[in-house]
């Protein structure tokens, strides 16, 4: 038994062929979904990158005890625990966070791993002149993103297309093997949305008449352009989303080339969606959890029950169910501490697996969705306190850690998913913001209300969403203040 596992960055559901969308160039995620199982009520777990990466390694939610960070020395890795059992683990990707501080820990859990450079604001060309920066609408933009594109020449340059060669590499030399698990990591579409020339002129009534500024890297804000550069930043984000369903299309060409679908399971996902204006906004970090961002596509093919061209209306999340799921997959029993659920069942005949669901940043709002209604719980103070952190390798994105939370750590009890480690909870001064104070609770009905545009006002449904909220927090062993941050009993 096989299994190839294939990971988009920031990939919009709403965009894609197979969930209804008519402008986009998706044909090998048509594709896809005509060979597998399409999940349709597929939802985020922790976020962003790492926070949702760490989820799949342990099959678990981890937003409620810290941020972004790497995976602990008390996690279990699924990869690990397949690379014990005899299953060859290998990835490939240009997901370039996995080399910075804060996630360090990660492609190590595999037996081997493949890492190319170059993507948004990688720190990879050594130059000390100023690269070509042409005028833009780019006030996140980084100036070795601008020096790393100056070395892309031709398709073949891309770091996502190198990132899918290495897997095919790895396809074509062991397809006649046995228990290996491939796992083909690509940052795109994740902002920039940089793209050949050639994906660009699938769209020419847009690239005909657009003539302003460069605009394929939007804020992480409110729209603030005009209505032309929004257009451009979806058409640019659209380009994008071709190549990637030209790279899924290389991937589909070798299952069939190999007749890897008699014995390979393959999963298609993506840690999060993205805004592309929606709800006035661009990106994710910022806003409430939108669906836009929130609500995934998911693509799973079995090869054990050969459900194709079916739909799925479980409510499921990729980033805890994958875990168990793979594991099952290779005859393997997930841990004790893992809260997802193996979807075997779920892709042969839709059988659900959970009630509710809960996902969030860390110190952002606590959300929970039983398929129908969202419930987004905010801060009920402006202060979004108390809130902490709790960590053995206390590292950030970029930086060996936040000194001022250091110098107040102190160690305490941890949790039994901890193993009998003693963490450091350091506290956090964030101040509320915005996305986390303002507006209050918001609860959603995506039955009547799909795009999410009115709030609901329904004191029984209101009760009910919290209830399951707070089953699943007590579920995750959250924090005590995270109850009090969130107005919780």
């Amino acid at each position: 038994m096989k299994a190839v596992m294939v990971m988009f960055d920031s990939l919009n559901r709403r965009l894609l062929s197979p969930y209804g969308c008519k402008w986009t160039s998706t044909p090998n995620f048509a594709r896809l979904a005509s060979r597998s199982a399409t999940f349709e009520t597929s939802y985020v777990c922790s976020m962003p990158c790492m926070p949702a990466r760490r989820d799949l390694h342990t099959g678990r939610p981890n937003f409620l005890h810290r941020g972004w960070g790497p995976l602990e020395p008390y996690d279990d890795s699924f990869t690990e625990m397949l690379t014990a059992a005899g299953v060859y683990t290998h990835l490939a990707t240009d997901h370039y966070h996995y080399w910075e501080d804060a996630a360090s820990t990660y492609h190590n859990r595999y037996n081997s791993y493949q890492f190319f450079r170059g993507q948004e604001g990688d720190r990879h060309i050594g130059q000390l002149v100023d690269p070509v920066i042409p005028k833009n609408i780019n006030g996140k933009g980084r100036r070795p993103d601008w020096v790393n594109r100056e070395h892309v020449h031709g398709e073949s340059d891309y770091p996502q297309t190198q990132t899918f060669n290495a897997g095919l590499d790895f396809i074509n030399r062991n397809h006649a093997a046995d228990k290996w698990f491939l796992q083909i990591e690509c940052f795109d579409p994740h902002e920039p949305f940089c793209s050949p020339r050639s994906y660009k002129d699938r769209f020419p009534n847009h690239y005909d008449n657009y003539d302003g500024p460069v605009f394929d890297w939007p804020g992480y804000g409110p729209v603030v352009e005009t209505p032309e550069q929004v257009e451009h930043a979806r058409h640019e984000y659209a380009s994008l989303l071709a190549m990637c369903d030209a790279r899924l299309g290389d991937i589909l060409d070798a299952f069939d080339r190999h007749d890897l679908w008699k014995d390979t399971l393959l999963v298609v996902w993506t840690d999060h969606g993205y805004l592309l204006g929606e709800h006035g906004g661009w990106a994710k970090n910022w806003p409430p959890l939108y669906d836009e961002i929130a609500h995934t596509p998911f693509f799973l093919w079995d090869p054990r029950c050969n459900a194709s061209n079916v739909r799925r209306s479980a409510l499921v999340q990729p980033a805890i169910d994958l875990a168990p799921t793979l594991l099952d997959f290779f005859g393997l029993k997930p841990t004790p501490d893992m809260l997802g659920r193996s979807l075997t069942e779920t892709i042969a005949t839709d059988a659900p697996v959970r009630q509710a669901a809960i996902y969030g940043y860390h110190g952002g709002r606590a959300n929970v969705t039983d398929g129908r209604y969202v419930y987004l719980r905010g801060a009920v103070e402006d202060t979004n306190q108390p809130l902490a952190e709790y960590s053995v390798i206390p590292t950030r994105l970029r930086g060996a850690g936040a000194i001022k939370a250091l110098q107040s750590a102190e160690m305490v009890d941890g949790w039994p998913f901890m193993k009998g480690c003693r963490p450091l909870r350091m506290q956090l001064n964030h101040t509320g913001t915005e996305a986390v104070t303002k507006h209050g609770h918001l609860l959603f009905d995506l039955k009547s209300d799909p795009t999410q545009i009115d709030p609901l006002t329904d004191p029984a449904v209101e009760k009910r969403m919290t209830d399951l909220l707070l089953a699943l927090m007590s579920q995750c062993d959250s924090p005590v203040e995270q109850y009090a941050r969130l107005g919780l009993k």
